[in-house]
């Protein structure tokens, strides 16, 4: 018997409801896969690199990036076991300019101290490297690995091994000469790196969060231009991390400690001191730091205009995502002179690059549903 029906009950020439659920079709023909475990898999990688990017500023800023003087992936996952290997990997670090130049007289208690960071970051590694392995391996094994979805989640365990080798790298730029930290570009290309994996990660999460039939659905309503800003807001947020870690590598931050200006001036005096001058971008703090404050101007004004547009959006959500990052944004940048005025603490200093891990997500999460909106109804139900 038929039920009787709501004269504003929609309906199609079947007589079936159409807020009904689709019964799927060409689209979802394919393998769809694990996708919620391989989702939660990935949100625990990203809390894993979140928490070493962390320890690896914490390493840096207590000066403990140096303390092991070999690389050794596999046995290197064993710290010293008694005395005699503690005085081995001491007389190792005497060794090298660091100890010599910075650290001379230093006693085997206070090495323990900085060894134990830089250990714990390298462990760390291992961590992340052994999570991927045992769930990129067990979902293939499995067979539910999403159509398409094998060569993604392939890339960032390459990438993550090749973070661990540029990792040695920079390490191995400061054993030799008369260095006492990493090579401070070498250090750039190690934290943009790490960014470059946890960008992937997250954007991965996004689209796991959302079936192929629907992000083919959102795609209709994409928003070519605000796409195409919040590309260039990524672009640009993305190299003033990159500059924020050459001032980092040669602690830059501690050099000039007012602002707005520098010095006196709005130039640093000494900016072009250094031969051969391509060094002054690199070694010259005031060099480094300058760029690092006119390229967030730029980033600012950018986001202005991007947030503006964003703004014009039909999409409630995507507006909310551009409002969530121009937010931190403004909070990055107070944060930012904060920890120049006050010349850099340890605590200002990990808070403003652990800000950074949240605007650079929160702009892949606004570029993201700029490609791919979720429209709402009145009520605000999530279409």
């Amino acid at each position: 018997m038929s039920r009787k029906r709501n004269i504003f009950e929609d309906v199609d020439n079947t007589g079936r409801n159409r807020d009904s659920a689709p019964a799927g079709g060409m689209i979802d023909a394919g393998r769809r896969g694990a996708r919620r475990g391989i989702r939660i898999w990935l949100m625990a990688l990203f809390a894993l690199v979140v928490v070493m990017i962390a320890v690896g500023g914490l390493t840096r800023l207590t000066d403990s990036g140096l303390s092991i003087t070999e690389w050794a992936p596999v046995t290197g996952a064993l710290p010293p076991m008694n005395a005699a290997d503690w005085q081995s990997e001491f007389e190792k670090y005497r060794q090298i300019p660091q100890y010599q130049l910075l650290n001379e007289g230093m006693s085997l208690s206070e090495f323990k101290v900085i060894y134990w960071w830089e250990w714990g970051h390298r462990q760390l590694g291992r961590v992340i490297g052994a999570v991927w392995a045992l769930g990129f391996l067990g979902f293939l094994l499995a067979r539910q690995i999403p159509t398409g979805w094998t060569g993604r989640l392939l890339l960032l365990g390459a990438l993550g091994g090749t973070q661990g080798a540029i990792g040695w790298w920079m390490v191995a730029s400061g054993l030799t000469g008369d260095m006492i930290a990493v090579a401070s570009y070498r250090l750039a290309t190690h934290l943009g790196l790490a960014f470059v994996i946890l960008g992937l990660i997250a954007w991965y999460v996004l689209a796991l969060g959302r079936e192929e039939r629907e992000l083919m659905q959102a795609r209709r309503a994409r928003e070519p231009k605000l796409f195409a800003l919040a590309t260039g807001l990524a672009a640009a947020a993305f190299l003033q991390i990159i500059l924020g870690a050459l001032v980092a590598g040669i602690d830059a931050g501690r050099s000039y400690t007012e602002w707005p200006l520098m010095a006196g001036g709005f130039l640093p005096p000494t900016m072009m001191d250094l031969e051969p001058w391509w060094r002054n971008f690199f070694e010259n703090p005031g060099t480094v730091q300058f760029i690092h404050r006119v390229a967030g101007y730029l980033l600012v004004v950018f986001a202005v205009v991007v947030w503006l547009r964003a703004r014009r959006s039909a999409h409630v959500l995507t507006r909310g995502a551009f409002n969530a990052a121009f937010a931190v944004l403004a909070l990055q940048i107070v944060l930012g002179i904060m920890t120049v005025i006050y010349a850099a603490p340890w605590y200002l200093a990990i808070v403003h690059q652990f800000l950074a891990v949240v605007l650079w997500v929160l702009i892949l999460r606004a570029r993201f549903l700029a490609r791919y909106p979720r429209s709402t109804s009145i009520r605000g139900v999530h279409a």
